[in-house]
């Protein structure tokens, strides 16, 4: 299946590339979310019109990933839970809990743009999470899980 990338892909391409991709991941995931069309002759005439309005919105989105990257990297978000003696948590810290104190901490972030790769976590200490904002920008912040004081 063809089809117009309306907005840069991971691993797939940039805006306006003509990608040919499997006709379930074009027709269940790219085209439902808006990320592209299907590559037909009045969809091409259609995307050159927009090309100028697209890459607009491209760029000031890039923009607002950039201004919030600055702003997420130099917050320290601190959580604090139930833990044993040895730093132990009862239960664990998952993304939604970092985005929820990042935002209550001043941030601006959602669950699906943290990143843990080795799952969520059990012990109290400091952390650098990685934070996906855009397609080109990724931040770290500072996640400290504290024991709670009862």
């Amino acid at each position: 299946m063809e089809v117009i990338l309306l907005e840069k892909v991971d691993n797939l391409g940039g805006l306006g590339d003509k990608v040919s991709v499997k006709s379930g991941y074009g027709r269940n995931f790219l085209i439902p979310t808006g990320k592209a069309i299907t590559a037909t002759k009045s969809n091409v005439a259609e995307f050159e019109a927009r090309r100028a309005e697209l890459e607009k919105q491209a760029a000031e989105a890039l923009t607002a990933a950039e201004a919030r990257k600055v702003v997420l990297e130099a917050l320290t978000v601190t959580i604090a839970r139930k833990a044993g003696d040895e730093g132990r948590l009862f239960g664990s810290v998952g993304t939604a809990d970092i985005a929820s104190a990042t935002v209550a901490a001043g941030g601006q972030l959602e669950k699906r743009e943290v990143r843990l790769p080795d799952g969520p976590f059990h012990a109290t200490g400091e952390f650098d999470v990685l934070v996906h904002l855009h397609t080109d920008v990724d931040a770290t912040i500072k996640v400290v899980i504290t024991p709670e004081v009862e």
